[in-house]
């Protein structure tokens, strides 16, 4: 089961209501973490999270907040064995005290959600280091609570989000992978159309789903629905809250490329170059490359940060589709210079790592 059927499952919320929620400072002081946190200032989480957990020791939201820090702490969190052991301790502890809530309650919305977080939070570990077993298991056991959460829309616009992801890839990975149609009547059936709405509310209107519903809507109008120039309204409000953020730049910065937006795109690349994570030099070097070949019409220059891109390691979950961005940049760089077995070579190549619908597409279109 690959990355993308996994992110009906494989979700990122952060929800809480009642008895913390209650309470306005409380509140207050979540909001400054998850900002804290998005943006890459963990020493000002740290100090924010253990009051969190110090007001709140049996509630889910402290262990979450931790998990979701290590998260975006150490990206790729999978490739950090130390950090590893202490997401899952934290998804542990969430999980446990989200338990004990359900077994007072078991319709309770906030032992539902903080179930389903910490078992998505599991599933989507196993995934990343290639467990596939245990990343279904994990999904199995957050699909029961996601069912759950449909019911409860109406009760916050943070549900929108879970539900409107479901909505969406329970209908669009079959279409992309048909060997999985055949097990896909153990699912409810979606709405694509209705997903994207229910996305977008929660990008809009969620509170602590906010950030990571504009995330992933940017991602589905890139890769699926060929369209950049409306992912960039919602990466500009990544990108401008949350300017640490090397996910959130690293998308905001593609989504303007690909929409043609060169030079609106140039200081975001720029910005970039500034941030020391492990993914940011091969994005840098293909959005180099494209702004080398689009904007500045040097194919020679272009090539040349392509060619770097390709000595860099690719993330699974993060940035292999850069490499598959660098193939085609290279395949086009060859067919301008009429060498087209190197542009046909390339074009293959691109097509063994493409996801993205429009490369798959332009790979296809040359013969």
């Amino acid at each position: 089961m690959k990355k993308a059927f996994l992110l009906v499952l494989l979700i990122l919320p952060l929800f809480v209501r009642a008895q913390v929620l209650t309470d306005p400072s409380v509140q207050q002081t979540i909001l400054q973490a998850m900002d804290k946190i998005y943006n890459c200032e963990f020493s000002e989480a740290d100090g924010l999270v253990r009051q969190i957990q110090t007001r709140y020791p049996q509630h889910p939201i402290g262990p979450i907040l931790r998990a979701t820090q290590l998260e975006i702490q150490y990206l790729p969190l999978h490739e950090n064995k130390a950090a590893t052991a202490q997401f899952v301790q934290a998804a542990d502890q969430a999980l446990g005290l989200a338990k004990k809530m359900l077994d007072r309650n078991e319709e309770d919305p906030e032992g539902i959600f903080f179930a389903l977080t910490a078992h998505s939070y599991l599933a989507s570990l196993h995934n990343s280091k290639g467990e596939s077993v245990k990343a279904v298991g994990e999904s199995k056991k957050a699909y029961s609570f996601l069912k759950e959460g449909f019911g409860l829309v109406n009760k916050s616009p943070d549900f929108y989000f879970t539900s409107g992801l479901y909505n969406y890839y329970i209908e669009r990975y079959p279409m992309d992978h048909s060997i999985v149609r055949p097990f896909m009547f153990f699912f409810q059936d979606g709405d694509m159309e209705q997903g994207l709405k229910q996305i977008d509310i929660a990008s809009r209107k969620g509170i602590f789903m906010r950030p990571v519903a504009n995330y992933y809507l940017a991602h589905i109008y890139i890769k699926h629905e060929m369209n950049p120039s409306r992912a960039t309204t919602y990466t500009k409000y990544l990108t401008d809250k949350y300017p640490n953020n090397p996910l959130f730049g690293m998308i905001n910065a593609e989504a303007l490329l690909l929409a043609g937006r060169y030079g609106e795109a140039r200081p975001y690349v720029q910005r970039l170059k500034q941030q020391s994570n492990k993914l940011v030099p091969l994005a840098v070097n293909t959005f180099d490359g494209i702004l080398a070949e689009y904007a500045d019409k040097n194919d020679k220059q272009a090539a040349q940060y392509y060619e770097a891109a390709l000595k860099l390691p690719s993330s699974e979950s993060y940035t292999k589709e850069y490499h598959a961005f660098a193939y085609a940049g290279i395949a086009r760089i060859a067919a301008r210079a009429n060498d087209r077995n190197r542009a046909k070579q390339f074009y293959k190549k691109t097509l063994a790592v493409a996801e993205y619908k429009a490369l798959i597409r332009e790979a296809k279109a040359y013969n």
